[in-house]
């Protein structure tokens, strides 16, 4: 006779987390394939998209895939208050944005303060908000990024916990850009999840820690050893 999966997780000593998604789910899949190694149990995958490919990655992956489509809800606000009760049910200790396509209401950033982690392609504070690899070509930078970063109420404002950052290289598009910062959030959002899991990584009066230090405005600097062409 199969055990019943709560009671399976009544054993499981990893940090439980939900992942927040709107698309593909390729930040996920990258969560989903060091999960063992990094400490953390995804305890369940939500949409604000049904029948996006992030959640067949779940249910691929046994994890429990939730679909909160925003449309059926006149304001934000209803829909925050939707999700934060969906997400409570599974009593997570980290909620992790992958994708989230949505602004959060201040209300919900405050319930999650401190434990709301999201992954940007830009290297903030530039580029907040959309186009970050079209606005990084149009100003011609030599360099760009991603950064994790605590959630606060602030758009793409937290405290950047994580940074990786290529050259721009002569002929890049937006596409190819965009392609190689990808790699990079692949490797970086795993790294600062598993700081969490691990208790080394902490937000404290608005600044995050690593085993108890404050990091650098920018965050730590990933060091990125080759990309590709």
């Amino acid at each position: 006779m199969a055990s019943n999966p709560s009671d399976q997780n009544l054993n499981d000593d990893r940090l439980p987390v939900v992942v927040l998604i709107s698309g593909s789910g390729s930040n996920l899949q990258a969560l989903i394939d060091t999960q063992e190694d990094i400490g953390i149990r995804i305890a369940a995958v939500i949409s604000n998209k049904p029948s996006v490919l992030g959640l067949k990655r779940a249910m691929e992956a046994r994890i429990p895939a939730e679909a909160l489509n925003h449309k059926d809800y006149e304001t934000r606000e209803q829909f925050d208050q939707a999700l934060m009760e969906l997400i409570n049910s599974y009593n997570p200790k980290l909620v992790v944005l992958a994708g989230f396509m949505r602004i959060l209401t201040p209300e919900f950033t405050r319930f999650y303060e401190q434990r709301l982690l999201n992954i940007h392609p830009s290297l903030l504070p530039k580029y907040k908000g959309l186009h970050t690899h079209r606005r990084a070509l149009e100003a011609g930078d030599a360099e760009h990024g991603v950064t994790v970063h605590f959630v606060t109420s602030e758009l793409d404002g937290g405290p950047p916990v994580i940074q990786a950052r290529i050259p721009v290289r002569s002929g890049d598009t937006e596409e190819t850009l965009q392609k190689r910062v990808l790699v990079q959030e692949h490797i970086i959002y795993p790294v600062a999840v598993g700081w969490f899991a691990s208790g080394r990584l902490c937000l404290k009066e608005n600044k995050a820690l690593l085993d108890n230090v404050p990091l650098p405005a920018q965050g730590f600097q990933h060091t990125v050893l080759s990309t590709p062409e």
